[in-house]
């Protein structure tokens, strides 16, 4: 059985509790159901398609109709790599595949909790995994790339978004009720005390790790990062960008193996050490401790958010208070925009906070804790738009992406029937 294809389609040992039972049943000699080219698509394959398929849709699995619609599809990329490794245009690089191998075995690792329980699961240790799937990795990134080329700047012209409005209007979702949101958020200070308190208690846990103790050990019983502690504070593979400007600068400072001292982002104190480094991406574990809120500065932290609201609501520009005060850096660049989405895309504290307010009105200061770092923050609802029947000139926006996928839709259509009177193909199900 070519396992290598489960891995990256969403493999069944990510949705089964025992996996390894799909194994165990082939009771039946494999053999070969469709030729694409010079590629075989074997029985062992298609049905395990086809469980996983049935599993995610909770249909049954045995429905003759199911097996022939996924063994199209199975037939459908086949072609679609042939008609890849053909074009000069599309190249994918050593590094590009170690990074899509690199993402898909953290995704695994973060499903299963653990690298030791996926090893466990596939009966193999990471390095062959990746030396297993390194191939079928490149294929599909070819085949990514091949359909990048051929849609992914197809738009329909003016005419046709009209000609789809009137042709389906009447079978068009409502648009859904929709925000646009500004806000402005604020963290509380933290007193010296506090971070004292905190730098005192992990210098003890980093003097224990370089005494000889174990990292690992040491994360999962002391770390608060509690989306990491239970492996060990390991982080994965990971690129610029992704961490507090502090904690990246101290992590791609390191060499491989090396510890950091304490360094302090808005979360708190950390330990960092780089496990390795591969081009452009690197490999940390780390060991946080996070800082307390200190109820004094957290009411001075509402207290100057009202002072905010009170401001806008006598005429400042909300936007601009945003800019100069807002926390959050990257929102603040552009006035504290949170977006114009449809309303249940955004939090439950947000929407339960923006439930009462009408247009141009601002929010009381509420806490907020989903994200990176604790804080607090006003909301100003710029406008509210109700659900209603989709229509133009109002949703444009709305109207073109249902046309764009339509046509992508319709091309790609076209362009597989073609493929299959270029590409020998043969069906023996």
């Amino acid at each position: 059985m070519n396992k290598s294809h489960q891995f990256l389609l969403l493999a069944v040992v990510l949705c089964l509790a025992a996996p390894v039972s799909l194994f165990a049943q082939q009771t039946v000699i494999d053999k070969i159901v469709a030729v694409v080219g010079k590629e075989p698509i074997f029985l062992s394959d298609l049905n395990s398609q086809v469980e996983l398929y049935a599993f995610n849709n909770k249909i049954d699995a045995s429905n003759p109709t199911l097996k022939q619609q996924i063994l199209e599809a199975m037939i459908n990329e086949k072609l679609m790599l042939a008609k890849a490794q053909d074009d000069t245009n599309i190249s994918i690089s050593e590094d590009q595949v170690t990074n899509q191998l690199d993402a898909l075995i953290q995704q695994n690792v973060s499903k299963f909790g653990s690298e030791k329980k996926l090893e466990e699961v596939y009966g193999m240790p990471i390095t062959k995994l990746k030396r297993e799937f390194r191939d079928e990795t490149r294929n599909q990134l070819m085949v990514q790339a091949l359909q990048q080329e051929k849609f992914g700047d197809l738009r329909p012209t003016r005419r046709e978004v009209e000609d789809f409005f009137r042709q389906y209007k009447d079978s068009l979702p409502n648009v859904p009720e929709q925000l646009e949101l500004y806000y402005i958020f604020r963290v509380p200070k933290v007193s010296s005390d506090m971070k004292n308190r905190v730098r005192e208690k992990l210098q003890l846990i980093l003097d224990s790790i370089k005494a000889g103790g174990d990292f690992a050990d040491f994360a999962r019983r002391y770390s608060e990062d509690k989306g990491t502690a239970s492996s060990g504070g390991d982080l994965g593979y990971v690129r610029r960008g992704e961490f507090f400007t502090e904690f990246e600068e101290a992590v791609f400072a390191l060499k491989v193996n090396e510890i950091s001292g304490i360094v302090e982002t808005p979360l708190g104190f950390h330990i960092i050490q780089l496990l390795d480094r591969r081009g452009e991406q690197v490999h940390p574990r780390h060991i946080l401790l996070k800082f307390r809120e200190d109820p004094s500065e957290a009411d001075s932290t509402i207290a100057f958010l009202k002072r905010l609201k009170d401001s806008a609501q006598h005429g400042s520009d909300f936007s601009e208070l945003a800019k100069t005060y807002s926390d959050d850096k990257q929102s603040a660049q552009i006035g504290g925009f949170l977006g114009e989405l449809p309303v249940t895309q955004f939090d439950k504290s947000i929407i339960d906070a923006t439930a009462g307010l009408h247009d141009g009105e601002i929010s009381d200061p509420i806490a907020m804790t989903g994200g990176k770092t604790a804080g607090y923050e006003i909301l100003y609802l710029k406008k509210r738009t109700k659900e209603h029947q989709m229509q133009l000139p109002e949703d444009w926006k709305q109207v073109e992406d249902l046309a764009t996928s339509y046509k992508r839709t319709t091309e790609y259509q076209a362009w597989l029937k073609q493929l299959r009177s270029e590409v020998y193909w043969e069906s023996r199900l």
